[in-house]
């Protein structure tokens, strides 16, 4: 089997796998709903009884939502992570590479203790991620270098990632321990326990429009490897290539971590599987970490909702579910690819 259809084959394998499981996921959890339910709120007539209300208001308020944005967020985790992983050639890359994580957790932390609502310490956590990426790139500015070096950023980006972490260390540091403590901790745990339709709104059209942008940049990745002069032959002009993975990404995982919270290990893990399955042509490893990672999210959050009636955080399962399945390749590749 050629790598066409080789890659068309597993999307739409994948895009079938999303749809069930999205479905599934719709009935299962502490409220249990049947799937002819489901199908009838969904696609039918709808009923006035009390019990249906409850229905339809646990899926349109609640489930829907936190599905869709499970998706979105794993998806955008995964095409953040193998966007950086190629832009820096690491294979370690992830999409906090750069500190975005750690920005928004603290934007997050000090929204929290300052009493501010769900959309304020939202809003909170998307500007201070993006003003960790604004950071780095000053930094390397002031660093002398025009065109600052990959290396460079990365080196910048692992100072400004440790200086937000300090910052929410000394938010929890001064929080009262017996309301707002245990607030920011759970928070940065990760969760989409909190997704509601407001918040939605304000993370998942960034998130979507960071995706897509490097959906489309696929092909102008593999040309990063490349020196200036032969990228410039080519018609690719690298620094504003550069320019624009490092904005969607910062601006996608911003998003994410904004709505949230932290989880790790999706962008680090999903696209090691794509290049283990499609080579390091970023045509098809793109657009199959972009799947893979919703799906992830999917089943994770699913898992995480479902296993207790006390909610497991996601990100204590992504590392969970992360650390021997990167084992498992390395041991299976040899190696890591990038």
């Amino acid at each position: 089997m050629d790598q066409r259809r080789k890659f068309a084959v597993w999307m739409l394998v994948m895009l079938a796998a999303i749809v069930v499981f999205s479905v599934l996921a719709l009935c299962m959890g502490q409220f249990h709903i049947e799937p002819a339910r489901v199908f009838e709120e969904l696609f039918g007539a709808r009923r006035a009884l009390a019990a249906q209300d409850n229905v339809r208001t646990v899926l349109h308020n609640i489930r829907i939502p936190r599905i869709l944005m499970a998706l979105i967020a794993g998806a955008g985790l995964s095409a953040s992570g193998a966007a950086f992983q190629s832009l820096f050639a690491n294979p370690l890359a992830t999409p906090d590479t750069l500190g975005v994580a750690n920005g928004a957790s603290f934007g997050a932390a000090l929204g929290i203790l300052l009493g501010g609502g769900a959309a304020e310490v939202q809003l909170l956590a998307l500007l201070f991620g993006l003003a960790a990426v604004a950071l780095v790139y000053a930094v390397t500015r002031g660093a002398g270098a025009q065109n600052p070096s990959m290396l460079m950023m990365i080196l910048a980006g692992m100072v400004i990632s440790s200086l937000f972490s300090a910052l929410v260390s000394l938010v929890k540091y001064v929080a009262d321990p017996q309301d707002v403590l245990p607030v920011i901790t759970f928070w940065l745990l990760g969760s989409f326990s909190g997704i509601t339709r407001s918040s939605m709104l304000l993370g998942a059209p960034l998130i979507l429009v960071g995706t897509v942008l490097i959906f489309l940049l696929r092909f102008r990745l593999n040309a990063l490897s490349l020196s200036e002069d032969e990228a410039r032959s080519l018609g690719v002009n690298l620094k504003r290539v550069r320019a624009m993975v490092v904005a969607a990404a910062a601006m996608t995982t911003a998003a994410i971590v904004s709505a949230c919270g932290v989880i790790g290990w999706v962008g680090l893990l999903i696209p090691h599987i794509a290049r283990m399955l499609f080579g390091n042509d970023n045509r098809y490893v793109v657009p199959a970490s972009i799947g893979a990672g919703a799906l992830f999210m999917l089943l994770v959050d699913t898992l995480a909702r479902c296993m207790n009636a006390a909610e497991v955080p996601v990100s204590i399962l992504t590392a969970i579910i992360g650390a021997p399945v990167f084992i498992l390749l390395l041991r299976r590749t040899g190696g890591l690819r990038t």
